[in-house]
C-alpha cells in the first residue's frame, strides 16, 4: 500500500506543471490562432476591391483557409506525439508570425492565397495546446483544464469576426492580420518563459507510422468514433447557425450593420464560459449525463432561434443555448477521449477533430441552400434535425453499451 502511495504521489508530482496561470495562457493562446481562420470572412469585400478580384474568386480565401486547416490537423497535430511539445508551439507561433504580416503586407493575390495557405496550415497549433493541456493536468483535472482552454477557442471564434469587422473599418483590412501577428509574436515569448522545460520521452515511431496510427485509432477505439460522430453533428448544427444568421439579420425588415450582427457573438460566449464547468463534471464521473442534458439542451435551442423575426431577444436566447449545449458536449467528448489513450493525446486530438473540420464545413455549405430555397424557418428545422439525429446517436451507443452489459453479467 505504501509503494501504491508513493507511486501516485510520484505520478501527481510529474502533473504539476499544469498551473492554473499556464491554463489561462493556453486559452488566450488557443483563442488568438483559432481566430486567424475566421479574420477573413468580413473582410472579403474590402480584400476583393483592393486586388481587383471577383467574387468567386475572393472566396478562395475562405477555401483555401480551411482546406490547409483540416490538413494541418492531419499532418501536424500528431507532431505533438513524436517531438517535444514546447519547441514544436514555439516553432508554429513563429512561422504564424510570419505568415500573418506576409498576408498583411501581400502585394498580390497570388502571394496572399500563399500566405493564407500556410495560416490555416499553422492555426492547428490550437489543437496542440489542447492536448499539450491534457498532457499536463493531473487526471482528477484534466477536463476542467481541457474546458478553460476550449473556451478560450470558442472565445476567439466567436469574436473573430467581430474583431475584424471594427479594426477594416477603422484601419484597413491589413491591419486586422498585422494585429494578430504582434499578439503572436508577444505570445511566443510569454510561453518561451512559461513552459515547463520539461525532458521529452521520443516516440519509437517514424512519422509515415505516425500517421498511420493516428488512423488506426477510429478502428481501434470506440469511444472516439461515437464521440467523433457527437463531434461532426454538434459542429455541424453550430455551423448552420453561424454561417446562416447573417442572411435574415441583414436582409430587410430587420436589416442590421455588420457590426451589430457580430454583436450577437457576444452572446455566445455564455456558453463558452459554460465549458470549463462541463469539464469538471467529466472529471466527476458524469460525462454521459453531461452529454445526454446538453444534447436535449441543443435540440430545444432551435425553437426560440426559429422565432427570429418575432423578436430578436428569442434569437439572443436561441445562441445562448446552442452554444452552451455545443461547447458542454465538446469539452466531454474531449476529456472522455483523452482517458482512454494518455500517450496519443496529440493523435487522439487530430482523429478527433477531423470530425469537426467535416461537419462545420458541410454545415455552413448546407445552411445558406437550405436558406435560399426555405428561408429561416427551414435552415432552424435542418439545424434541429441535426440536433435531433445527435441525441438519438447517444441514445442508442447507451442502450448498446447497457444491453452488453447485461450480457455480461448473465
Amino acid at each position: 500500500m505504501q509503494h501504491s502511495m508513493q507511486h501516485s504521489n510520484k505520478e501527481s508530482s510529474t502533473k504539476q506543471s499544469m498551473t492554473g496561470a499556464l491554463a489561462w495562457v493556453f486559452a488566450v493562446c488557443s483563442g488568438l490562432s483559432v481566430a486567424n481562420i475566421y479574420y477573413a470572412q468580413p473582410l472579403l469585400d474590402s480584400i476583393a476591391l483592393e486586388f481587383h478580384l471577383s467574387t468567386a474568386t475572393i472566396g478562395l480565401v475562405i477555401t483555401i483557409t480551411q482546406i490547409c486547416y483540416a490538413l494541418g490537423l492531419l499532418l501536424l497535430v500528431p507532431l505533438g506525439d513524436l517531438v517535444n511539445r514546447r519547441k514544436l508551439i514555439l516553432i508554429q507561433m513563429i512561422l504564424s508570425a510570419f505568415a500573418l504580416i506576409v498576408v498583411g503586407t501581400s502585394a498580390s493575390p497570388s502571394l496572399l492565397f500563399a500566405a493564407i495557405a500556410m495560416v490555416g496550415l499553422l492555426a492547428v497549433i490550437t489543437q496542440t495546446f489542447v492536448a499539450y493541456a491534457a498532457h499536463l493536468s493531473a487526471d482528477s483535472q484534466r477536463g476542467s483544464i481541457v474546458g478553460r482552454v476550449t473556451s478560450g477557442i470558442v472565445i476567439g471564434i466567436l469574436l473573430a469576426r467581430s474583431v475584424a469587422g471594427l479594426m477594416n473599418d477603422w484601419l484597413g483590412w491589413r491591419s486586422v492580420y498585422l494585429f494578430s501577428a504582434s499578439l503572436t509574436l508577444i505570445s511566443v515569448f510569454v510561453l518561451g518563459r512559461m513552459l515547463p522545460q520539461r525532458s521529452f520521452k521520443q516516440s519509437k515511431l517514424g512519422y509515415l507510422q505516425l500517421l498511420a496510427s493516428t488512423l488506426r485509432l477510429y478502428r481501434e477505439l470506440h469511444v472516439l468514433r461515437i464521440r467523433g460522430l457527437l463531434a461532426m453533428l454538434i459542429f455541424m448544427s453550430f455551423s448552420i447557425l453561424w454561417t446562416a444568421i447573417v442572411l435574415p439579420l441583414s436582409a430587410t425588415p430587420i436589416s442590421l450593420s455588420h457590426a451589430a450582427i457580430g454583436a450577437f457573438g457576444f452572446a455566445g460566449l455564455a456558453g463558452a464560459l459554460a465549458a470549463a464547468k462541463a469539464g469538471k463534471q467529466a472529471d466527476q464521473g458524469s460525462g454521459q449525463k453531461t452529454t445526454g442534458i446538453s444534447l436535449m439542451i441543443l435540440v430545444l435551442s432551435w425553437i426560440p432561434t426559429s422565432l427570429l423575426h418575432t423578436s430578436l431577444w428569442f434569437l439572443v436566447v436561441g445562441v445562448i443555448l446552442l452554444d452552451l449545449a455545443v461547447q458542454a458536449v465538446h469539452v466531454t467528448n474531449q476529456s472522455l477521449i483523452y482517458q482512454v489513450r494518455p500517450e496519443a493525446q496529440s493523435r487522439l486530438t487530430a482523429s478527433y477533430m477531423i470530425f469537426y473540420s467535416i461537419g462545420s464545413a458541410v454545415g455552413s455549405i448546407i445552411s445558406t441552400q437550405v436558406y435560399a430555397s426555405s428561408g429561416w424557418r427551414g435552415v432552424c428545422i435542418l439545424g434541429a434535425g441535426v440536433s435531433i439525429t445527435a441525441l438519438l446517436v447517444w441514445i442508442a451507443d447507451r442502450l448498446s453499451e447497457r444491453f452488453v452489459a447485461a450480457r455480461r453479467d448473465h
